[in-house]
């Protein structure tokens, strides 16, 4: 008869997004002894990814103690539990990555789903919280002395993973054969987010040089022109700008990897810089421009004059989109899941990052705290380059903004 195990698995964020941990334990589900933990401070993420992240590493640490347990998740998180069951579906392509790799630990038939009230998860809250406070003061979290589980409230488990009678037991080290420590998860760390609270750091900072990309044949004449539109090629000149930027790059000799938005003026921005240096473009969804809706195509002017009413709106509040569009808030939202993403994947290197206006001026802005109206009041040329430094004690640098040297 297979064995047993109960993983229970927590992710939180100081701020959503903010600092971020997650937290799993997995459990005997007769005696309640605590087998293995896990957890891990990631830096600038959502409750969402925390709570991702801590799933992926439960899974992994009981897989490590018996790669053909039976396993039951237990969690505070609706939205994982009910996706993971396949009863909500994963709209948030940012989301869908996270779940295919928790999918992917152990068989599907081997692992269950179950929600929990968050006063039940304490012992994974725990060290959620303990991976946070130990990234806040830059360190990595280490595993405490043996605990009781009465100290957490949960009293001992039951057969079945369900909550027994009574006084805890005492936690001591695992068995023979059982694995001993931390089960760390293998992702990259990330740099974590802004905060004058965090100790002074003087380490290697990730930088994301943002790239806008060339001009189109709508540049010129400033049309709105997103993700929802035709889907312009570089134009004659921002083909020129693209060459000019690839040369600057490669004089410096500074970039380490090249992330560009999926529409066409980004890739070919991309690639020109791309074949200079020698490297690959990764595409990420995320960093798209926004989708303007009803919009695309026109210029201000025009869109005065056809949607006044439309228009006021959109001015007026970040939460609302053009008919047909999709409102800065929105757009805040995805670029801020690709920016933690990237900061994970690219902790401590300088990314080339090829996008547009709306998601530099948003990473902008988010590095200094500034408002939403805030995306109005910068200017950003076409090809034009802009500079953020993200540091592993908390803090983000604007270094650069609107920089066209290279195009003179």
């Amino acid at each position: 008869m297979a064995r047993g195990l109960v993983v229970e698995a927590d992710g939180g964020s100081r701020g959503n997004p903010g600092p971020a941990g997650y937290g799993a334990v997995v459990l005997d589900p007769a005696s309640g002894e605590t087998l293995a933990e896990a957890a891990e401070y990631i830096g600038h993420a959502t409750n969402n990814v925390a709570e991702y992240r801590g799933l992926i590493a439960g899974l992994r640490a009981a897989k490590a103690l018996d790669p053909e347990a039976v396993v039951r998740v237990r969690m505070d998180s609706k939205l994982v539990v009910e996706q993971m069951s396949g009863r909500w579906k994963i709209k948030h392509p940012d989301m869908r990555p996270l779940a295919a790799e928790a999918k992917a630990v152990l068989p599907a038939g081997q692992v269950t789903y179950e929600w929990i009230p968050r006063e039940k998860n304490k012992h994974a809250d725990r060290l959620a919280n303990e991976a946070m406070d130990a990234g806040k003061r830059g360190r990595q979290w280490e595993p405490r002395a043996p605990i009781v589980r009465s100290e957490l409230g949960l009293g001992e488990l039951g057969p079945g993973g369900e909550p027994g009678p009574g006084g805890g037991i005492d936690v001591a080290d695992p068995a023979p054969g059982r694995a001993a420590g931390p089960v760390q998860d293998t992702l990259p760390e990330a740099a974590p987010a802004a905060g004058w609270s965090a100790p002074a750091d003087l380490g290697t900072p990730t930088t994301f040089v943002l790239l806008r990309h060339g001009e189109t044949a709508l540049t010129p004449e400033k049309r709105f022109s997103g993700s929802g539109g035709s889907d312009p090629e570089l134009s004659e000149k921002g083909r020129w700008q693209a060459q000019r930027a690839a040369t600057s790059f490669a004089a410096e000799g500074t970039v380490q990897a090249i992330v560009s938005s999926p529409l066409t003026r980004c890739r070919q921005t991309a690639e020109a810089v791309a074949t200079r240096l020698g490297l690959d473009v990764r595409i990420d969804e995320g960093l798209r421009e926004t989708d303007f809706g009803i919009f695309e195509g026109l210029t201000f002017a025009e869109v005065r004059e056809r949607h006044p009413a439309e228009l006021d709106a959109w001015l007026a509040s970040p939460d609302t989109a053009p008919p047909g569009g999709e409102s800065f808030a929105a757009v805040a939202r995805r670029v801020a899941l690709s920016r933690d993403k990237l900061l994970a994947r690219y902790a401590g290197k300088s990314v080339l990052i090829v996008t547009h206006v709306t998601p530099v001026k948003t990473l902008v802005r988010l590095a200094l705290g500034a408002p939403p109206e805030s995306v109005f009041r910068m200017e950003l040329a076409a090809a034009s380059v802009s500079t953020v430094a993200y540091y592993a004690d908390g803090n983000a640098s604007l270094r650069l903004l609107n920089d066209t040297s290279h195009l003179r």
